[in-house]
């Protein structure tokens, strides 16, 4: 079975039709996810790129894999994977796969995606490298103009500098961005696997829609910014919050800019969206014009969200919000229904999945669960409630997540916790860890969490231990074994008969 993988890059669940965005036009993902199944529930282990992406390559928890941060922010943390690190890509080629990956790599500074045996040129970074000579030599090569912007969108900073750039017109044809040429590398490399007639895994991972938002005219105008509901957690007033929210709120210059701004991004964000689902489109089309449909699996998600205003946030950050928890998550595996299911699972889970359509042994892939018989339309046992984790990004911040059907608990050691009702505030404006009224379900979520984050050996545990009702234990939680040892060494002895 061959596998093709389609990722984007901090994409909103809401920008696409099968996901019940009525303006967005998404046709090639919405008939991905009318022939195979559409996770509902689908969420990143942590909102954060190249940590997302390491626990996709390794199916790891970030906690267990280590590399916590991007890079580019990096603080202190592990910036590459232990070399004896499992990676699914290792198993695949011992089982004869062709390995291919065009576009953002982001696992690593060190090594890059050749490193794990993947074809494919070598685009490091955060952003679409428009500077790389392979993309330099494609322009040249069909006579397109080389990359230049106009009209730059930024805030101002706290300090009264420029804000980070959000996005702004582009001044060349669809041909010549950086997404037309990723797909067309992805077909050249369809092609070729075509060919030798091995079983192959290719993926293709664009850097967009993260912003900035740099898109031609066409798809930067595509979209009326008044079809824009401006998200309702637009009211956020940080009350009751964690202050970094406020900080980063202001990092990104939220308040500088005026609501029709914002619109505007929304919409130019949705334009994006448009122009990623027409090259899935051409890399579909191109599968089924190589007759490979029928013998391929195809998966398609991102790495994680994008506030685009909602909590008067861009990008992403320390908040563990369902903006940029919750991502899009569509498999379509040949022979098997259409169907949406609503199981609470990850993108780490790709990771068996993957090894289970190898038909390699899921098990290295520790934090994993195969997908395959949800797809298959089965309903086995599986976990009632979500576990995430973030370990901060500009500066360490650990936070755990845990929620339930009704209820997200977040804990944040530095500061207040987190408990959302998302059925009475689905947009997380109310705070209501300390409601009375909620005490029962505070103390089952931090016992909840507190025994998962044990059985993983996970030792933000140990915070928890001290620090909040978590009920009896049946350990000893100080790590303190020799003082039990010296108790027992000075009990008298028993007499000698």
């Amino acid at each position: 079975m061959n596998v093709l993988f389609l990722m984007t890059d901090q994409h909103r669940v809401d920008t696409l039709g099968c996901y019940g965005n009525p303006h967005i036009d998404t046709p090639h993902l919405d008939r991905l996810a009318a022939t195979g199944t559409r996770f509902d529930r689908f969420y990143t282990p942590t909102a954060i790129c190249a940590p997302a992406r390491a626990s996709l390559l390794t199916g790891q928890a970030p906690y267990r894999h280590r590399l916590l941060a991007n890079h580019e922010r990096n603080v202190g943390y592990m910036e590459d994977l232990s070399e004896d690190a499992f990676t699914f890509p290792a198993a695949l080629a011992e089982r004869g796969h062709q390995l291919g990956l065009i576009g953002k790599w982001h696992v690593g500074t060190h090594r890059n995606a050749a490193s794990y045996g993947f074809e494919g040129p070598d685009l490091p970074g955060w952003h679409n490298p428009v500077d790389h000579p392979d993309y330099l030599a494609y322009l040249e090569e069909r006579s397109l103009p080389p990359y230049r912007i106009t009209e730059p969108v930024r805030g101002t900073t706290p300090n009264g500098n420029p804000g980070n750039l959000l996005a702004a017109p582009l001044q060349q044809p669809v041909e010549a961005t950086f997404e037309h040429y990723l797909a067309t590398r992805a077909i050249e490399q369809l092609e070729k696997y075509a060919a030798d007639g091995r079983p192959f895994f290719l993926a293709t991972h664009f850097f967009g829609p993260h912003l900035p938002y740099l898109l031609p005219d066409a798809y930067y105008d595509l979209y009326d910014p008044e079809l824009v509901e401006l998200p309702p957690s637009i009211a956020e007033t940080f009350e009751g919050k964690p202050p970094v929210q406020r900080n980063y709120s202001a990092h990104w210059a939220f308040d500088t800019m005026p609501l029709e701004a914002t619109r505007k991004l929304i919409a130019v964000y949705w334009g994006y969206v448009t122009l990623i689902d027409e090259q899935i489109g051409r890399i579909l089309t191109r599968l089924d014009e190589l007759g490979l449909t029928d013998d391929t699996s195809v998966f398609f998600t991102a790495d994680h969200g994008e506030f685009t205003g909602a909590h008067r946030l861009h990008d992403k950050g320390p908040a563990m919000y369902e903006d940029i928890y919750r991502i899009p998550g569509i498999i379509r595996v040949p022979g098997q229904p259409p169907q949406v299911r609503q199981e609470f699972v990850t993108l780490t889970d790709c990771t068996a999945t993957i090894l289970d359509l190898a038909g390699c042994d899921p098990s290295p892939a520790t934090d994993s669960r195969s997908l395959l018989p949800l797809v298959r339309g089965e309903h086995p046992r599986w976990p009632a409630e979500l576990l995430a984790e973030f370990h901060g990004h500009h500066f360490p911040y650990p936070q755990r997540m845990l929620r339930d059907d009704r209820y997200k608990l977040v804990v944040n050691p530095e500061s207040v916790n987190e408990l959302y009702d998302l059925h009475a505030d689905p947009h997380e404006l109310v705070n209501r860890y300390d409601r009375p009224e909620l005490t029962d379900v505070r103390h089952r979520l931090m016992r909840r969490l507190y025994d998962l984050l044990r059985e993983r050996g996970d030792n933000f545990h140990h915070w928890m231990t001290s620090m909040f009702d978590i009920g009896a234990f049946d350990h000893d939680p100080t790590l303190s074994s020799f003082e039990q040892l010296r108790a027992e060494r000075s009990l008298p002895h028993e007499p000698q008969t």
